[in-house]
């Protein structure tokens, strides 16, 4: 395709091509550079020897980025062409080009999404591999080479899914560098001269659209899709903001010095909100999401756990959780997305334990009160268990569905905790 793309420095090395970071990070630094100063570019990086990287080589790193949902109730669609992207590094392919990005004295941060598993410590990874197997181990390389070349490090914002993304991903490197023996300059570099920065992300990102056809000037095979709703919460100093200006945009990125009670506000009130009504729905016969936002009965139950008795249990401000939720439902109803209640369903009774559990416990604990839907909501996982299509381990499945509603609350390798002073109240619920 022929396009003008404006040639831009070099400050982000991006470990990942794919569609999240295509619709959530370089979509927000394109928005950086038409709205601020920043003017900067994005090297990606293709982690894994497979990938996408030569197709978007070959259409000049640009692409489309639609974004759709509700906006106050009404379908909104939204989009914007990304020429944020400089050029893409393979590694597997050229293992020297990959290294010399740390001679590039214009980085300064690098962002990754190599999903829940790329950031891991494997014991095989030498310094002398071409490229390493794990991700922090290609990360681990890159920083030493620069360290030799005296220069500055990086501020890393990881995306990974996983709980301290940054500190985890530090730890990993550190660990490497004491494997590789390595000086211990180096080491007092990486803890110094770099910033490890915990961030949490919420976007669904859909993709390419395969299924349809958008009228674009070029022909563009990685066009991306996603929702309206994006939240970037980081857990770093306020510097960053110097050199990367979200302040100076409506980007929804947040700054704070605890990232906690954040993740803790997505965990019980997106993730428990799905878990909390995906096995009840399932057992009626809704398919989707939307089927459920579109039911009324089941609208009502999932509204009532969230704003009734989740919401309770927070510690952030009413009017930002309650705005949140608000955000959340308006989410589950996006016309534009078929998010299937069997794919949530995937080992609901460990989900339930993490996402649906503590918010139950909290309320009883605050209140001295049942908080009845939640409890219900205990109730509809373990008859989906038994009388529904569950996906989970086989001895979980079998597990739920021999054993009586008593001997399953009071076995805590399910719960943690022993759950039986809830029986009579679940017990309620039962035909």
């Amino acid at each position: 395709m022929t396009v003008t793309k404006p040639i831009r420095s070099e400050q982000v090395i991006q470990f990942g091509e794919g569609g999240f970071l295509r619709g959530f990070v370089d979509w927000m630094l394109q928005i950086l550079n038409e709205q601020t100063s920043f003017d900067g570019s994005v090297v990606v990086v293709q982690p894994l020897p497979q990938g996408l990287c030569d197709t978007l080589q070959a259409q000049d790193c640009v692409y489309t980025h639609i974004m759709r949902g509700l906006q106050n109730g009404v379908p909104a669609v939204e989009s914007k062409r990304v020429d944020v992207i400089s050029r893409t590094i393979k590694p597997y392919d050229d293992y020297e080009a990959y290294l010399r990005l740390a001679d590039n004295p214009t980085f300064r941060f690098v962002v990754s999404n190599t999903t829940e598993a790329g950031i891991v410590y494997e014991a095989g990874d030498k310094l002398t591999d071409a490229p390493h197997h794990t991700f922090p181990a290609k990360v681990t390389a890159l920083l030493y080479r620069r360290y030799r070349n005296g220069m500055h490090g990086f501020v890393f914002l990881p995306c990974e899914l996983i709980d301290k993304n940054g500190e985890t991903l530090k730890a990993c490197i550190l660990r490497y560098a004491a494997d590789w023996q390595l000086e211990q300059g180096f080491i007092d570099w990486v803890e110094k001269e770099n910033t490890f920065c915990n961030t949490l992300v919420d976007r669904i990102v859909t993709g390419y659209p395969k299924d349809e056809t958008f009228d674009l000037e070029y022909v563009d095979h990685m066009l991306n899709t996603s929702e309206l709703f994006h939240l970037w919460v980081v857990e770093g100093p306020r510097y960053i903001l110097e050199e990367l200006p979200f302040d100076k945009t409506e980007l929804n990125v947040l700054f704070t010095e605890d990232l906690e009670a954040y993740r803790t506000r997505k965990v019980r009130i997106l993730n428990g909100a799905h878990t909390s009504m995906i096995p009840y729905a399932m057992l009626r016969g809704l398919e989707t999401v939307k089927d459920c936002m579109e039911d009324e009965e089941m609208s009502a139950f999932v509204r009532g756990c969230v704003f009734e008795e989740i919401i309770p249990t927070l510690d952030l401000p009413r009017e930002e959780l309650f705005a949140y939720a608000n955000d959340v439902f308006e989410r589950f109803n996006n016309p534009y997305i078929k998010h299937f209640c069997a794919s949530i369903s995937l080992n609901s009774v460990s989900k339930f334990k993490v996402r649906v559990l503590p918010s139950l416990l909290e309320y009883i604990k605050r209140t001295g009160k049942m908080p009845a839907r939640l409890i219900k909501s205990l109730y509809m996982l373990i008859a989906f268990y038994k009388k529904g299509t569950p996906t989970d381990s086989e001895d979980v499945v079998t597990f739920m569905k021999e054993k009586t509603i008593p001997e399953i609350l009071s076995h805590t390798a399910f719960w943690d905790t022993d759950l039986s002073f809830l029986c009579d109240e679940v017990l309620k619920y039962a035909d």
